[in-house]
């Protein structure tokens, strides 16, 4: 397949990535607009992982209000330049991310984060109720079922809610790839009536 300078466009428009960087991943995927995304998602990865010792020096809050005003989501979304932190496109991301905490309601934001006595209170909730399974396999349904507790309580493991084929994490690392920064959120918060 032919790369045209339209396929590269529409790359560019659906990822925000150079168009340098486009280029590379529809020629690296024979002109496939799905490889070159999960080309380019794999390299925002190692970009992020290159930039993950950089200092945080700006940033910006954003907060989003549910309908009907009983819950809002808040985030504190850094990176190192005021450049970087007065984008639009940076904006939006954080707006993006803080609607995510008030449709989601992660208590964590990395797996590191999970405290032991909520792993240990969760365990107990599992473990009553893989009772009745086979020995040989109550652990393995345990250790499964505490996985997905720790996933679905995790920011930064949660499909985002706007596109569940990504993480949060990998929004944020695409957003690196794009700002060529590190990117990070600092604190989120959710508040309900309820």
């Amino acid at each position: 397949m032919e790369i045209t300078t339209e396929i590269i466009k529409n790359l560019r428009d659906l990822t925000g990535v150079s168009i340098m960087q486009c280029k590379k991943a529809l020629e690296e995927a024979g002109g496939d607009m799905e490889k070159a995304k999960i080309i380019l998602r794999k390299s925002s990865a190692a970009i992020a992982t290159k930039k993950g010792d950089r200092t945080l020096g700006a940033g910006t809050v954003a907060a989003y209000t549910h309908a009907g005003g009983t819950v809002v989501g808040a985030v504190v979304l850094a990176c190192e330049t005021d450049f970087v932190s007065r984008n639009e496109e940076f904006g939006k991301l954080a707006y993006d991310i803080a609607m995510h905490v008030a449709a989601m309601n992660p208590q964590f934001t990395t797996r590191e984060d999970v405290k032991e006595e909520d792993l240990r209170a969760a365990r107990e909730v599992f473990a009553k109720e893989v009772e009745g399974l086979p020995e040989a396999s109550r652990e393995k349904a345990l250790t499964g079922k505490l996985e997905s507790f720790a996933k679905e309580k995790t920011l930064l493991e949660q499909p985002f809610v706007k596109d569940g084929n990504i993480t949060i994490k990998q929004l944020i690392e695409s957003a690196v790839q794009k700002f060529g920064e590190k990117v990070e959120i600092v604190r989120f918060e959710r508040l309900s009536v309820k």
